[in-house]
């Protein structure tokens, strides 16, 4: 009996003693400020978890309304120049490379008054070129830099389960990894400066790919006499199956094509996918098909839809709506 209790002791000491490292833990990272600018369909939500996480967090973006939105969730507003100078992080979250670079950069920018040692951490979807502009501008002042762009969407932004692809110096990568936990299911340092770029770059070749070649072959179903739902049914299981069919059939056959991620993005991502391969002298013909299919839709008045979408360029040349009324 004695021995038993003399274990007990033993065994709640080292609980105690590991509750108190644990705290410890989270308050020396809850202490950490964080900045985060750019509040759309993905970095709202991202912010959102960052507050969620109990990280404290300042955060900026053009519109006053999506700002007011986390202030009231516990953020603080601030220009990007404050949060260079306060924060020991900052996010980005913005269209496209010249306005991360504009962001960071320009003379009232996050680099204005940064404090070395911060590290930036751009989730944009850019090219490699553009990222390794920043790491080495951002280096040069004694800043980290990491390129990071994500993959899931909205919905996986909004749930806190999205991907990292991330490239940098790994001391950098390690700064940020508690935040990537907060937003993110996965996050994995490619390699250096730009790799989290290139490989987001190729994860939009294969996702737009897809959905343009999911989308052919439901018009040609529909066309044909069968029910889209159905095909659906019938082939997701098998080879043909995919998390990009998976999401991207019910809001078609529903014809909602409300964003998660918008063509208008995507559109970008393919640009920057054939200026990337010219570059390094490789042939890209499917995503040069791609994207002419995509400005096509520009044509059309549909960069606003959700890449989903991508199959109206079909339904229009087959004169046909890839859509059920069978759907359970």
């Amino acid at each position: 009996m004695y021995m038993n209790n003399k274990v007990l002791g033993v065994f709640i000491i080292v609980l105690v003693i590991m509750k108190i490292l644990l705290l410890g833990r989270k308050k020396d990272f809850i202490m950490k400020k964080a900045g985060f600018i750019g509040l759309g369909i993905m970095g709202r939500p991202m912010a959102k978890n960052l507050l969620k996480a109990g990280i404290q967090l300042e955060v900026f973006d053009l519109n006053q309304a999506a700002v007011d939105e986390l202030v009231g969730l516990g953020a603080v507003s601030a220009a990007p120049a404050s949060m260079g100078k306060s924060c020991d992080v900052v996010f980005l979250s913005l269209p496209n490379g010249a306005i991360s670079q504009d962001t960071l950069f320009k003379a009232d920018g996050v680099a204005s008054q940064i404090t070395p040692g911060t590290v930036v951490c751009d989730t944009s979807s850019v090219t490699p070129v553009e990222s390794k502009y920043c790491y080495e501008k951002l280096k040069a002042l004694g800043c980290g830099f990491v390129d990071a762009p994500v993959s899931g969407g909205e919905p996986k932004a909004i749930d806190g389960t999205l991907a990292f692809m991330a490239g940098g110096d790994q001391a950098d990568f390690d700064a940020l990894q508690e935040y990537f936990n907060a937003m993110g299911a996965s996050a994995l340092l490619v390699g250096g400066s730009g790799s989290g770029s290139v490989t987001k770059l190729a994860n939009q070749v294969i996702v737009n790919l897809t959905i343009a070649a999911v989308s052919e072959a439901f018009v040609l179903a529909a066309k044909a006499g069968a029910d889209p739902w159905k095909v659906y049914q019938a082939i997701r299981g098998g080879l043909a199956g995919s998390v990009v069919m998976d999401a991207k059939i019910p809001m078609i056959v529903d014809r909602n094509f409300v964003p998660g991620g918008k063509i208008s993005i995507n559109h970008k991502d393919i640009k920057n996918v054939l200026a990337t391969a010219h570059a390094i002298d490789v042939p890209a013909p499917m995503s040069a098909q791609l994207f002419e299919i995509m400005q096509a839709l520009k044509v059309g008045g549909h960069m606003n839809d959700d890449h989903g979408g991508i199959v109206q360029y079909f339904e229009q040349l087959a004169g046909v709506e890839v859509k059920s009324d069978k759907k359970a």
